[in-house]
């Protein structure tokens, strides 16, 4: 996960109606964030033949929604990255996300304690790559933290051409979390994500780690305006 500080109006346009842009101590970030898909299921319950195990990038930012006395914080995603085109299709029909189909490769290494993570996806003629090192051992965010901030947003959001969002839960275990001494983004992506974005994503992160991952449910999104 790589985690850039960015000005709040950057992110205007994409905040779904109904949310406001959450923050971490007054600084807002958006995060570019490279995972794998495993044993894969519709509904929770229905294994996806030949589409079970897949890899995904996404460019995203945190929101916040008051429902009732309940204070949900959840992620907005800018795009959203995977190799197959059916599993493009059916994330845009259930949850209305701007998922967009491109070839794609992982790798990950372990030596030792250290563990090197790498995702790679196309941009038009352009290769993207995302990187990361970890160093010792994994452990809980610190509460409080930014990491702590940035993996535990519970709900998703995404806005409809028609007016309001769909909003939805996702439900995991809190992850444990690995320092990195090696991160960092490669690439022209300005056709993916804008200029301004694709200009931020060029910094050093200003805050990068890898997280372990566990089982997680993604519940079906209902509308609210």
């Amino acid at each position: 996960m790589l985690n850039y500080e960015v000005e709040p109006n950057l992110l205007s346009r994409y905040v779904p109606p109904g949310t406001a842009l959450d923050s971490f101590k007054g600084r807002t970030y958006v995060s570019l964030v490279g995972f794998r898909f495993c044993r894969t299921k519709l509904l929770g319950c229905f294994p996806a033949p030949f589409h079970a195990n897949f890899d995904e990038v996404n460019l995203r930012f945190y929101v916040r929604r008051k429902a009732g006395n309940d204070e949900r914080r959840g992620v907005v995603f800018i795009a959203e990255v995977v190799p197959r085109r059916a599993i493009a299709a059916t994330a845009r029909l259930a949850y209305g996300e701007n998922y967009i189909c491109s070839p794609m490769k992982h790798r990950v290494e372990t030596e030792g304690l250290n563990k090197t993570a790498e995702y790679q996806w196309q941009v038009g003629n352009q290769r993207c790559r995302l990187f990361a090192q970890t160093v010792g051992l994994p452990t809980h965010p610190q509460e409080g933290s930014l990491e702590q901030f940035i993996t535990e947003h519970y709900w998703g959001y995404s806005t409809q051409r028609r007016g309001g969002c769909v909003e939805y839960h996702v439900s995991h275990v809190p992850w444990q979390v690995w320092a990195t001494d090696q991160a960092g983004f490669e690439g022209e992506a300005s056709a993916l994500y804008g200029s301004e974005l694709a200009t931020v994503l060029q910094r050093r992160p200003d805050c990068a780690f890898v997280a372990d991952g566990s089982p997680v449910i993604v519940f079906m999104g209902n509308r609210v305006q």
